[in-house]
């Protein structure tokens, strides 16, 4: 005959072993001392093992009862873990995300839907900005997770992919053919020190064609002709296109795509959303390869 175990009784089981008594673990189950006694009762019974050593002043486990206790621990963490995923009673929480402007398409908002599918009652604050910025707040305990886009891996960094810089411009554009050459980014762009430094190696004259903090602004004005910018490959708006240049612009280099506070991670729908962020980028398929050029 099938003999089965109940997760109420080895819930009580392991509320006596974790809080060293009967009295202790009633309160902490909101049930009464005799209603716990009760169920220890019958969860030896249907065992026939003992699994409390009640010959001391304190309760404490026998051999069978520790093997058991490993057992009921795993029983009912299964147990909690299946309602909480299919009847959307828990994972209650937040993860604050930081993202650069230019790697949220085309990863990010399909994480996001899947994250949402998972943990329903968790809420992601999204913030979108430069990764100067993403990782002074980050140091600050800002957010939880951030990703940034870096010529290297630096010091807690997780690189989950790599692409390579290319030269964007308005879809037929001619800017790029002129000299000074015009130049569009924001103020904190971390593209920008990289395209003056790969300019000025070859001698090519450059002036800015505008000075904002925003990159609403520098988009249009890039989608305009007026000015030539920086992107990584495959994140540029339908309203831009990549510079074939025939190598009258300087090649660019790779870019990391670098992941922090994965492993700290305080929370399991923490560690989820890093997982999905590590398998979208994937999806975009291997670029180590791949070189940028102008």
């Amino acid at each position: 005959m099938v003999r089965n175990l109940d997760i109420t009784t080895l819930r009580s089981f392991v509320a006596v072993a974790d809080n060293g008594g009967v009295t202790r673990a009633a309160g902490f189950l909101h049930l009464t001392q005799s209603a716990v006694s009760m169920q220890l009762k019958r969860l030896e019974e249907l065992l026939g093992l003992e699994l409390l050593d009640r010959s001391g002043r304190t309760i404490g486990l026998t051999p069978a009862g520790e093997q058991m206790l490993a057992y009921a621990r795993r029983m009912v963490a299964l147990n909690d873990e299946v309602m909480a995923r299919l009847t959307d009673q828990a994972f209650e929480g937040e993860v604050n995300f930081g993202v650069p402007h230019d790697v949220v398409h085309p990863v990010i908002p399909r994480v996001l839907k899947l994250f949402n599918a998972s943990y329903p009652r968790v809420r992601v604050n999204l913030v979108t900005t430069n990764t100067r910025h993403l990782k002074e707040e980050f140091g600050r305990g800002r957010f939880d997770l951030i990703l940034t886009t870096e010529t290297g891996a630096h010091e807690g960094a997780e690189t989950i992919h790599q692409l390579p810089l290319r030269w964007v411009g308005a879809p037929g554009g001619t800017t790029w053919r002129q000299q000074p050459l015009q130049l569009g980014f924001s103020r904190n762009c971390i593209f920008r020190g990289i395209a003056v430094k790969v300019l000025d190696r070859a001698d090519i004259p450059w002036e800015m064609a505008l000075d904002s903090d925003s990159d609403r602004t520098v988009e249009a004005t890039i989608s305009a002709d007026l000015a030539i910018g920086i992107l990584l490959e495959g994140t540029q708006p339908d309203h831009q296109e990549l510079i074939d240049s025939n190598g009258t612009l300087p090649r660019l280099p790779m870019q990391h795509i670098n992941l922090y506070g994965a492993e700290n991670a305080h929370a399991p729908f923490v560690d989820e959303l890093a997982k999905l962020v590590r398998q979208g980028f994937e999806a975009m398929g291997p670029t180590s390869l791949r070189l940028a050029v102008g």
